[in-house]
């Protein structure tokens, strides 16, 4: 006699709550007929209720043609998926955007001891990064340009490498464009050599104004699809021998207490300023499409806004939080039309990330995160930038982007979460399930980061 191995697979579907909520019934009463709805049905709900005129109804009707689509099943289905939404027009200046930005993005690990290595590039490419973060230091015999940590002892690559790895994946997943920052450490003609290799790399690619021009206002990711952006501060030659002197001092002479109180300030600090340039690498400047400040004195100078020019500024976690306290209005006003960055204290040495939320809320398009570990803020980030399909570029709320003043430290309105059901709570377990002598206690955990858009009725996460 013969035997017989059988597999079956069986997709469940569990019972909807007998004690239908009142406003869902109300909503069962208007938009359908029985609990089904119509393509017709459908569509209104959409339109009136969600907030969501222009979704592919017909992609919903064509799935559930046969048996007709029931209005709780769609409420728990992918097509109420709340990242599931109109992809923007990215026609708005950068500025409106929150851009997915990374910090020490050729770094394989931790901050102080990890390699240097073209491998996390690639990756940050290929999970949708556009903001491109390279540290650049002279080589020991000060002829060529490494990518490395300073001051640290992490390994170091070549600058070349890093920017063939960026020309080659910049456009895999997002054609909207990067975002290179230079963290420059260099003498002038070392400059020069970034310059000449920027340029043969990247070619046409390349966003490149005019000699001696900066920009007077922000174009929009759709202008430059495909392109890449230098951003960083304009060179100062005046300050060429000291830059030469810290380059030269080697992390085996100093204490790592040392290194930590300069990690924490050298961020793209290399105090060019623009007001006082002498002996500039024209070719160098040339480059630079977005011209980059760091934050020194009072923080209500550094928000100033200059209508013929825009920048982008840098400020650390801390310094944002510090900022936000007397000056929320004007950060927000200031990253209307200008760019603003913020990145790591320099005592993550593992690589940790801080709460996003404290940049998004005052309007800081370039929240840098260290994309090295696994950790909730990480997942925070990483689950931001999954809306938009993807693109890195994720539209700020509107109130963020209009001129009327607006201040992130003040409570405007408060959310109401309502808990609709639970799916496969209602009759699947016996009281004694889990526990014979203890009935199970279930509970509901949400956790909502609301900064802004339209949202209706969406299926939510349960523990």
């Amino acid at each position: 006699m013969q035997s017989f191995e059988v597999f079956g697979c069986f997709k469940r579907y569990f019972r909807p709550k007998r004690d239908v909520p009142d406003d869902i019934k109300r909503l069962l009463e208007d938009y359908s007929d029985n609990g089904r709805m119509n393509i017709e049905n459908l569509h209104d709900f959409l339109k009136t209720v969600q907030g969501e005129p222009d979704v592919d109804v017909e992609q919903a009707k064509r799935q559930y043609q046969h048996k007709g689509l029931h209005l709780l099943h769609f409420l728990f289905s992918d097509y109420n998926h709340p990242l599931r939404a109109i992809p923007d027009d990215m026609k708005s200046p950068i500025s409106h955007y929150y851009i997915y930005t990374s910090h020490n993005t050729y770094l394989t690990g931790n901050q102080f001891t990890s390699d240097s290595s073209v491998r996390p590039i690639i990756k940050a490419l290929q999970n949708g990064v556009r903001g491109i973060e390279l540290d650049l230091w002279p080589n020991s015999t000060n002829t060529g340009i490494n990518v490395c940590h300073g001051r640290t002892l992490t390994s170091s690559v070549r600058l070349r490498k890093c920017l063939k790895a960026i020309k080659d994946h910049a456009f895999d997943v997002s054609d909207y464009p990067i975002i290179i920052t230079f963290e420059d450490h260099l003498n002038k003609k070392l400059r020069a050599k970034v310059a000449h290799m920027v340029k043969s790399i990247f070619g046409k690619m390349l966003v490149e104004p005019k000699k001696y021009h900066k920009l007077t206002e922000l174009p929009s990711p759709a202008d430059l699809k495909k392109r890449i952006i230098i951003s960083t501060k304009p060179p100062n030659e005046s300050l060429e021998s000291m830059d030469d002197k810290r380059a030269t001092n080697n992390i085996r002479f100093s204490l790592i207490s040392n290194c930590l109180e300069m990690k924490d300030s050298s961020d793209e600090d290399t105090n060019h300023n623009e007001e006082d340039v002498q002996d500039e690498i024209p070719e160098y400047r040339d480059l630079i499409a977005i011209h980059a400040v760091k934050h020194k004195g009072d923080v209500h100078d550094s928000l100033h806004i200059d209508p013929n020019s825009v920048r982008r500024l840098s400020l650390s976690e801390q310094e944002l939080v510090e900022a936000s306290i007397k000056h929320g209005p004007e950060i927000v006003r200031f990253t209307q039309r200008n760019i603003l960055r913020v990145y790591p204290k320099g005592t993550r040495l593992d690589s940790s990330n801080y709460n996003p939320f404290d940049g998004w809320n005052h309007g800081a398009q370039m929240v840098a995160f260290n994309m090295q570990g696994y950790e909730k803020n990480l997942w925070l980030m990483q689950g931001m930038f999954r809306a938009n399909n993807g693109r890195g570029y994720v539209k700020k709320p509107r109130f963020l982007c209009e001129d009327e003043p607006f201040n992130p430290n003040e409570v405007k309105k408060i959310l109401k979460v309502k808990v609709y059901m639970g799916q496969g709570w209602h009759l699947e377990f016996h009281h004694a399930h889990f526990d014979y002598c203890s009935p199970p206690d279930f509970y509901t955990k949400i956790r909502l980061r609301m900064i802004g858009g339209p949202f209706g009725i969406r299926s939510l996460n349960f523990r």
